[in-house]
């Protein structure tokens, strides 16, 4: 299996390429659209096919470039159906499962970030988007979050993975690009070391977090998939 995790700057978001060597069939998680230019150089240099783009979530903080690829390359989009993204090709559920080439996807419902926040497992890796990050999890205070429920889908969905399983989360704002269960089990400051739910809420209550940068261009964009004049941002050339 081809994989490379690909790093949007100015968003600190990360976002998965991985392909079928044998068909050559690939998909994307999480595209930002500033960097479609970058995505259409590296499927045409490694002669891939782009079959789904999958979306962890809709997103507040970029714009999904999930309708340019479609319209520039017949890709297929993919979210959960409680995402508010009706624009979505395939609208998946807990549990689901699907193939692209040799590669098997398997869809668990994690929310509390969002109301219809996805991880993808894929193998021995977990792509998480924002419902586990590296130390850290996403913030529950917009887009239908929920501090208790982003209790459970972690500790009684992601943490029943395999101790071994690769995290990729959507974002790191550290230069961190990889952990696996045992660790965010054992370290992570928010959910580890078997914290109670208690505690976990009281700590999302007193973040204080800014207002999201690009949320108000972002959120309405990502429910059309990305295929509104809100991504004037400026497209970066691969």
């Amino acid at each position: 299996m081809i994989f490379k995790q690909l790093f949007e700057p100015d968003t600190c978001t990360y976002t998965y390429l991985l392909a079928c060597e044998a068909s050559q069939k690939a998909i994307l998680i999480d595209t930002v659209a500033t960097e479609l230019g970058h995505y259409k150089d590296l499927l045409e240099n490694l002669n891939l096919k782009l079959i789904y783009t999958l979306e962890t979530h809709v997103h507040a903080d970029h714009v999904t470039a999930a309708s340019l690829l479609r319209d520039q390359l017949g890709s297929k989009s993919i979210v959960h159906r409680d995402a508010g993204a009706m624009c979505a090709d395939l609208l998946v559920t807990d549990g689901i499962e699907f193939q692209v080439g040799g590669i098997e996807i398997k869809v668990l419902h994690t929310p509390g970030h969002t109301s219809g926040c996805v991880s993808y497992v894929i193998g021995e890796r977990v792509f998480t988007g924002d419902s586990l990050l590296i130390n850290g999890c996403g913030r529950t205070d917009f887009q239908q979050g929920d501090s208790a429920t982003m209790y459970k889908s972690v500790t009684e969905k992601l943490f029943t993975l395999p101790p071994d399983t690769l995290i990729y989360p959507g974002h790191d704002y550290n230069g961190r690009r990889v952990s696996c269960i045992a660790q965010e089990m054992a370290l992570n400051s928010r959910l580890g070391e078997h914290k109670p739910s208690a505690d976990f809420i009281e700590i999302m209550q007193h973040l204080e977090l800014p207002y999201p940068k690009y949320i108000d261009k972002a959120l309405p964009a990502n429910q059309a998939c990305g295929a509104t004049d809100s991504h004037d941002l400026p497209l970066r050339q691969g």
